[in-house]
């Protein structure tokens, strides 16, 4: 298969659907060839928000100690080979067709289709081990005990900030879900977390005691250091990805750490681009507190115009209810998502305009300063309408 035919085929297996479980992915990542060398260090994070700013922190720490790393995220904004990267560069198109015609044939007959997520899975792994990593950063998909993730044994398990969210997967508590998203933990390995809520912390303690995890609290947040992306609960994610590179056995210095997290580039985090557009992925009400946070910080005397859109089952009264904070009016729009909500469902007291696409309401916004949140597809979608490209939007 060329590029265009193995991604045709790779997201087909989207009707799959989701599959929480181990024994499939180990599965396949056994017959793949996918797992890990034993000289390779893997580094695990799960948790609620800023997974993925902490697993792009720890990556960039990993190539400023001059380690080859592999860092393995989802979704993507713009193109799939965003979920792979070594040393910061993208799955080459080539590689990524070899691997999935790879994939395409090896399960073909199996009774239990892999998912698209796990086939994603094991064509990142693969690819690491033939690059050759010494460091290797796995961002969980959903939850933790059963994401497929937790099918790769990992030398260090890293908790960010966990609130609830995915509920219809996870469970109606803070218990939990924290239980579900803690229970990464391997027996024996480092177990850094981040400042939990009570009920979380409780449960955190509880299954690293269990498993009989080393479990670290990283309670104060990075300071004397300047980073790229802004706020506080950046800082918070900074101080985690040091210590998880710390526990990996590595020796960071202060300019390796400066140099690493001031160059850092990780799109939809309080990013700004063109026309005084800030672009931020905060889904849940623990995300939105953080984006109001830091806009307070960054422009105290300033109001944005928001734009948002959400999926069906995130919390998005509270959301717009934290963001009203700060808004000067809101815009809402669909996504381009079999799971987005119609933006007429959205309710605030502020003054709202509700569009029938984003192009619509970014031109709308264009002459003000504007925040546009919400779901990562949203984001997706508004980076690729600014640079003109192509997307192929997923569910997973």
């Amino acid at each position: 298969m060329n590029y265009r035919e193995a991604l045709d085929w790779l997201f087909s297996t989207q009707l799959f659907g989701i599959k929480l479980g181990l024994e499939g992915p180990t599965h396949l990542l056994r017959e793949f060839l996918a797992f890990p060398s034993h000289r390779t260090k893997v580094i695990h994070v799960a948790g609620t928000n800023g997974k993925g700013s902490t697993c792009a922190m720890i990556d960039a720490l990993g190539q400023g100690l001059a380690l080859r790393s592999g860092l393995f995220t989802s979704p993507h904004l713009i193109d799939y080979r965003e979920r792979v990267r070594v040393n910061g560069l993208e799955i080459s198109e080539e590689k990524t067709a070899t691997l999935l015609t790879e994939l395409r044939e090896l399960v073909t007959d199996w009774e239990n289709h892999p998912t698209f997520f796990e086939l994603t899975l094991a064509l990142a792994l693969r690819y690491f081990r033939d690059c050759d990593c010494d460091l290797i950063v796995l961002e969980t998909g959903m939850g933790g005990r059963l994401d497929a993730t937790t099918a790769v044994p990992a030398d260090v398990c890293v908790l960010t900030p966990v609130s609830l969210d995915h509920t219809e997967w996870l469970g109606s508590t803070l218990d939990e879900i924290a239980r579900e998203k803690s229970a990464i933990a391997v027996r024996g390995k480092p177990f850094l977390s981040a400042p939990q809520q009570p009920e979380a912390e409780k449960a955190v303690r509880q299954i690293t005691n269990q498993t009989q995890a080393p479990l670290q609290f990283v309670n104060d947040p990075l300071r004397g250091y300047s980073l790229s992306l802004a706020g506080v609960h950046q800082q918070e994610n900074a101080a985690l990805a040091c210590e998880a590179l710390v526990a990996a056995g590595y020796h960071l210095t202060f300019d390796i750490v400066q140099h690493s997290l001031q160059h850092l580039r990780w799109p939809g985090r309080f990013e700004r681009v063109e026309n005084d557009l800030i672009l931020d992925a905060a889904h849940n009400p623990h995300a939105a507190e953080a984006l109001v946070a830091t806009w307070k910080v960054e422009f105290p005397k300033t109001k944005p115009a928001v734009i948002y859109g959400a999926v069906e089952d995130k919390a998005t009264s509270d959301v717009l209810a934290i963001l009203s904070q700060i808004a000067e009016e809101f815009h809402f729009v669909p996504l381009n998502s079999p799971r987005g909500l119609a933006p007429d469902r959205h309710q605030v007291e502020l003054p709202s305009t509700i569009h029938p696409d984003l192009a619509s309401a970014l031109t709308a916004t264009n002459d003000r300063p504007a925040l546009l949140t919400g779901s990562l597809f949203l984001l997706g979608e508004a980076k690729a309408l600014l640079a003109k490209e192509e997307i192929r939007p997923t569910v997973q």
